[in-house]
């Protein structure tokens, strides 16, 4: 860890928690033990064998399980630590590999999210304030990220590390997951409010969350005040005021402009951590005025300053990844210009150019890792399209549904390459699928013993034909006949949220394969485990939202503040 840049006061914040580490694991593991035990009367046969096993083998395997919860503890902290290091370009590719995902695997990812939705919801207060102290650390006073290495997923993985350590089965494991990470969260509690009381004892004086103050009797656009209201683009042209003629906005000080020149070589891509702080990103652009000078139409006038406020709330949207940002500030301008020869621009999520903008940005967000080849491959392109769109003199729809099927016949490609780096593990799992439904299939090791949740099974006789019941089998099966080669989903795997793309549904559906958006990795899913998967609500079909969409409802607030003032 010493060779990265890590701010020295966040490293000696790390090394003393790690050495706290030990007792709370003791801690857990006594209380997890003691629940084990008041558990024995009521349980039946099967369940109290395992938790027999369970106790007898951790009077023996103490101390190998501590060592693994430390190691892993460890190991996150340091990834997590590494978000410091400068990035040096694209990385190599990783070898390709394969991991096999069945109902066994599932089962123990199901408790281990529940174990981290359990310690956020006991310690939501000591989170938040410790989040305070340690971006202070770190000098981010408006916690624009979480910079706590130990956040609750971290606990849980390293304690589901350390329950898999056991030389046991995947009901062992789960059983003492299921009795671990009720004591865990009380525990955590206390540790997260002591390492606060610590830095404040130290004189650190922590970061204030960033507050934004509405206009009276405007709501904020959380999540609690998500609607499916979509305003209408042509009724927030008329209702648009005169606008005024004023001077362009200059570009902040600390935020390079971003110049309307040919894509380079090889751009270097901005820093697109999910967690990172945002930057604007702004480009000189022409001023509605110098746009609608040519036009004597005040509906003209209205159109170019609702598209320029459009795409100013475009950019400031913070789920538009920095490098895509890019590309719809190089839009700006031939926008404006199209604006007066094209009324149809206004049919929102219609016109080419929001289609454009809207796959792109969603293709940015299932791939996060900025320097991955493909990304950089992607924002070549798309900075390529956007600069020769911005040097046609006559701009019309016919040039952006160009740029969509540039776009797309790009997306098509980079999927049949993925699939090709595959078609050798596909051969394999075909013949796994024939063995499985040969009746050759190994059996889980939970063989009963747990009470894990299941998908209800509704009598086909009482199901709709039209509609299946949300949570029921039914629906399950629905969801996963409904998936497509090349589908976005997001599935909870291995302690953590993936978004992967179906690469391949086995000819018998038994076997799907899914490759992930951030690395080489894929994953082979039985369709069992899928299923409880979706019952889990651990795995879920991902819908490309609509960015300007999301900016017409932004400008339409700002519009009913101004109005109501």
């Amino acid at each position: 860890m010493a060779a990265l840049q890590v701010p020295p006061r966040l490293q000696q914040f790390v090394e003393d928690e790690m050495l706290r580490a030990p007792l709370l694991f003791d801690q857990v593991i006594e209380e997890g033990q003691g629940r084990l035990r008041k558990s024995l009367p009521a349980l039946g046969p099967m369940q109290r064998a395992t938790a027999a096993d369970l106790l007898q083998t951790l009077q023996g395997q103490r101390q190998r399980i501590a060592g693994e919860f430390l190691r892993s503890l460890r190991a996150q902290v340091q990834e997590d630590l590494a978000w410091h290091r400068p990035k040096r370009g694209a990385v190599a590719p990783k070898p390709l590999a394969l991991a096999l995902v069945d109902e066994d695997t599932v089962a123990f990812d199901v408790e281990l999210s529940h174990a981290i939705e359990l310690i956020k919801s006991h310690c939501e207060h000591e989170l938040r304030e410790l989040q305070t102290y340690t971006s202070a650390l770190v000098g981010d006073m408006d916690v624009s990220r979480d910079h706590n290495p130990f956040r609750a997923e971290t606990y849980a993985r390293a304690l589901g590390a350390a329950v898999q350590a056991l030389p046991l089965s995947t009901a062992h494991h789960v059983t003492l997951m299921q009795h671990t990470s009720p004591a865990l969260a009380p525990v955590l509690r206390k540790v997260y409010a002591g390492a606060a009381s610590r830095l404040e004892s130290q004189g650190v004086e922590p970061a204030a969350y960033r507050t934004v103050i509405l206009p009276s009797g405007v709501r904020s656009p959380g999540r609690f005040g998500e609607t499916t209201f979509s305003p209408d683009l042509q009724r927030m042209r008329d209702s648009m005021p005169e606008p005024r003629d004023r001077a362009p906005e200059p570009c902040p000080a600390d935020v390079a402009p971003v110049p309307p020149a040919p894509a380079p070589e090889a751009p270097d891509a901005p820093d697109t951590h999910a967690d990172a702080p945002r930057r604007a990103v702004v480009a000189p652009r022409e001023h509605w005025s110098d746009v609608a000078g040519s036009s004597a139409s005040r509906a003209d006038r209205q159109a170019v300053e609702l598209v320029s406020r459009l795409f100013d709330a475009m950019l400031a949207d913070l789920r538009v990844p920095g490098d895509a940002a890019q590309v719809i500030t190089r839009l700006h301008n031939p926008a404006l210009r199209m604006t007066l020869r094209d009324a149809s621009l206004l049919d929102q999520d219609k016109h080419p150019l929001w289609r454009f903008i809207n796959r792109l940005v969603f293709e940015a967000q299932m791939t996060p890792d900025s320097h991955d080849p493909d990304r950089l491959q992607l924002l070549r392109l798309a900075l390529s399209t956007a600069d020769q769109l911005n040097a046609e003199p006559e701009q019309d729809a016919r040039l952006y549904r160009w740029a969509c099927d540039r776009l797309e016949s790009f997306l098509e490609k980079r999927f049949t390459r993925r699939f090709s780096a595959v078609s050798g593990h596909i051969g394999a799992l075909q013949k796994l699928e024939d063995r499985l439904a040969a009746g050759h299939t190994a059996l889980s090791t939970l063989h009963g013993m747990l009470d894990v949740p299941q998908l209800d099974t509704v009598p086909a006789e009482l199901m709709p034909e039209e509609a299946p019941v949300p949570g029921s089998r039914a629906d399950a099966e629905a969801w996963l006949d409904s998936l497509l080669p090349g589908t976005w989903v997001r599935l909870f795997l291995q302690g953590h949220w993936v978004h992967a793309a179906l690469l391949w549904p086995g000819d018998r559906r038994e076997v799907w394969l899914f490759g992930d958006g951030a690395s080489d990795a894929t994953w082979a899913v039985r369709r069992g485990a899928l299923l409880m998967m979706h019952g889990a609500l651990l795995a879920k079909k991902l819908k490309q939202r609509s960015i300007v969409g999301t900016a017409a409802k932004r400008v339409h607030r700002e519009l009913t503040a101004a109005h109501a003032s």
